[in-house]
């Protein structure tokens, strides 16, 4: 189901913002909005959308499984038809998926953690790319959302670490066929922003460290982050942002172990 105003009219620039319903995905389509962009916010419940939309004349709120093709696709046709065009994708839908090691993790946890992390991210990126290549000569911007799991896991944490790290291979990969179109791709690596997801893993109770021991984190305003993320955004079509990191102050990443 789509939210539309029909006093809304086309901004200079339009985004998609999968995972708006909460955390940095909320965040950052509150950020864009208040810069001026157009947003399509996506996120599998309608009701967290329209909390983040909060009735901006410039939200379209679209409900949307990133893991199903055909969502997938409504998504980008609501956007193109409401604005013409999509400038940016910032590819943010995750789960932080099971607490297990490799030898433990069942074929459908594994599964369901890859189809939403990275399947769902290829998706919404084919998608954009497919939008994007008729937007000549401009093409447009992808930000995919990562993790410093890509650089350096936590312990069982065998699902989400690998889709994150496959996350890079598809910047990467994207940043690179997207030369030719205008089209191009960067990664934010976020670590420790004081989100929900923050309290699954115990960050402000004792968070699970590699020796085995517990330790409380220091986290930062998820605000911050997405600040990060707009300034990826509002770079100059002649530059590209490729890689990003931004953690709390102090978290155990630079010397984990």
């Amino acid at each position: 189901m789509s939210n539309t105003h029909p006093e809304s009219r086309p901004a200079a620039r339009t985004a998609v913002v999968t995972g708006a319903g909460s955390g940095i995905g909320r965040e950052v389509a509150r950020q864009l909005l208040a810069d001026g962009y157009s947003v399509a916010l996506a996120g599998r419940r309608e009701a967290p959308l329209k909390e983040t939309a909060a009735d901006h004349p410039n939200a379209l709120v679209v409900a949307c499984d990133v893991t199903r093709p055909d969502d997938v696709e409504r998504l980008f046709e609501e956007a193109l038809q409401h604005w013409g065009r999509v400038d940016l994708l910032f590819n943010n839908a995750g789960v932080f998926g099971p607490a297990a090691g490799v030898d433990e993790i069942s074929l459908d946890e594994w599964n369901a953690t890859v189809a939403v992390n990275l399947t769902g991210s290829m998706l919404c990126a084919a998608a954009a790319v497919r939008a994007m290549k008729l937007q000549q000569p401009q093409g447009g911007r992808i930000i995919n959302n990562g993790s410093i799991s890509a650089h350096s896991p936590r312990p069982r944490t065998v699902a989400y670490t690998v889709t994150k790290h496959a996350m890079t291979g598809l910047t990467k990969s994207i940043e690179l066929d997207g030369r030719g179109y205008g089209i191009t791709c960067g990664q934010i690596d976020i670590g420790n922003t004081a989100t929900d997801i923050m309290d699954t893993i115990g960050v402000g109770s004792g968070a699970l460290q590699a020796d085995g021991s517990r330790r409380v984190e220091p986290t930062f305003p998820v605000a911050d982050a997405a600040r990060a993320v707009l300034t990826m955004a509002n770079m100059p079509a002649s530059a590209s942002v490729g890689s990003v990191v931004v953690t709390a102050a102090g978290m155990p990443f630079v010397g984990r172990g």
